[in-house]
């Protein structure tokens, strides 16, 4: 994967699905999951025909990866859009040890909030990709290399947990006052009822090099 400035009209397309992407994806994302099925939800969803119309940008490839060494994540990077059930996908290729950048925000290094999301448990309660998220501190290094060798030094700046009908959706996706990378997964219990975690852990970072 290749990080590249895109268009103007991808970066506004963005914004407009921003309000609509969260209620079906990060905020109602069940631990547990099975191989190959999409992030549902209660919340609001999106103009799937609109958000298919808008394909990925096509300098993305593998090989990017997301490195987190104070808790030894060295991840792929898988770019997700929209499914056809108006929910945004999440990694497919490798669902539980892989993390999913939001390919319709900003990439890691651009001005605003790049958003990357992992599943914090796998399918039975094994550790996944963030299982250990919330060991982070402020200060400590997290770095995102592309499929060329370019690697974006980020520094953690705050932790912080969410109620999913808490968070402030503008801090996370919407901060455009400088280069962030916002990492997201489950935390708190497990509301059987509900077929979601209690709460939201977001590890806000920002571009140091």
């Amino acid at each position: 994967m290749q990080f590249r400035k895109r268009t103007l009209s991808t970066f506004l397309l963005s914004l407009a699905l921003l309000g609509a992407i969260i209620g079906g994806w990060i905020w109602y994302q069940s631990s547990g999951m099975r191989a190959g099925q999409g992030v549902s939800g209660t919340g609001p969803t999106i103009d799937a025909e609109r958000a298919n119309k808008q394909q990925l940008p096509h300098n993305l490839h593998s090989g990017a990866r997301l490195v987190i060494p104070a808790i030894g994540v060295d991840a792929p990077v898988e770019p997700v859009g929209v499914q056809t059930n108006s929910t945004l996908a999440v990694p497919t290729k490798n669902q539980s040890a892989g993390v999913g950048w939001y390919a319709y925000g900003p990439f890691p290094g651009e001005r605003g909030s790049a958003v990357v999301d992992g599943h914090l448990d796998r399918p039975g309660g094994s550790p996944a990709v963030f299982w250990d998220l919330h060991n982070l501190h402020e200060g400590d290094e997290v770095k995102v290399i592309d499929s060329n060798g370019k690697v974006f030094h980020f520094r953690v700046i705050r932790l912080a947990t969410y109620s999913p009908t808490t968070a402030p959706l503008t801090s996370i996706f919407g901060n455009t006052d400088g280069f962030f990378l916002n990492l997201v997964t489950c935390a708190g219990d497990w509301i059987l009822d509900q077929h979601q975690t209690s709460l939201r852990l977001v590890v806000y970072t920002q571009l140091v090099a």
